[in-house]
Formats: C-alpha cells, structure tokens, sequence
C-alpha cells in the first residue's frame, strides 16, 4: 500500500529532489565542475526523497526534525563543494594563463598506475 501524504515530509522530499536534480542538471551546464560520483549521489538522493515521499507520513514529530537537519546539512555541504570546485576551476584557469609552462607541463605528464 502506498500512501503519500502531503505534509512537512512531502516539502522536505521536493526540496532534496531539486537539490539532486539541479546537481544532475550541473553536468550540462557547468560540465568542468562535474565529477563521475555526482551521478551515484544524485541517484541516492532520488532514492531517498521517493523514500521519504512514500513512508514520510509515518515519521514522529522528532524524526521529522531529524531528517530537516540531515536535509540542511547535506544541501549546504553540496553548496559549499560545488563552490570550492568552481573556485578551483577558476584558480587553476587563472594558473594556466599566466604561466606558459604549466600547461606544458599538463600535456606531457603520463599517468602511471
């Protein structure tokens, strides 16, 4: 039986759902902040925001409180590393222009595993 009920748990699974799918969405858009794990944690979050869509109506006044400050957490620590991966995008950019011979460098080293 599937029962959704629209209430606090409902609101706290669309706004992990757009967080998720605006980090997907960042593939396309500002694709030299992307890594290949963004996919498995935005399938992780769908996951949990069907989750909490589906069985959120069964969460006790603490639990609920619970999972907002969990929420909060996760989207402001998503916000602060997509920030710092921009910014050292633009720092190694910046590197790159000024210095003819970093970009040398890049291009010759060979990657040993």
């Amino acid at each position: 039986m599937i029962n959704i009920g629209f209430g606090a748990n409902f609101l706290l699974a669309g706004i992990i759902l757009f967080g998720m799918i605006t980090l997907y969405g960042l593939r396309s858009i500002r694709s030299e902040l992307c890594r290949d794990e963004d996919i498995f944690f935005t399938t992780l979050g769908i996951i949990y925001s069907s989750i909490l869509l589906i069985h959120g109506w069964r969460l006790d006044p603490i639990l609920l409180f619970s999972q907002v400050l969990i929420i909060s957490i996760l989207l402001g620590a998503g916000w602060e590393n997509i920030r710092l991966r921009g910014i050292i995008y633009s720092k190694l950019r910046n590197q790159q222009e000024f210095s003819p011979n970093f970009s040398k460098y890049k291009r010759s080293r060979k990657k040993k595993y």
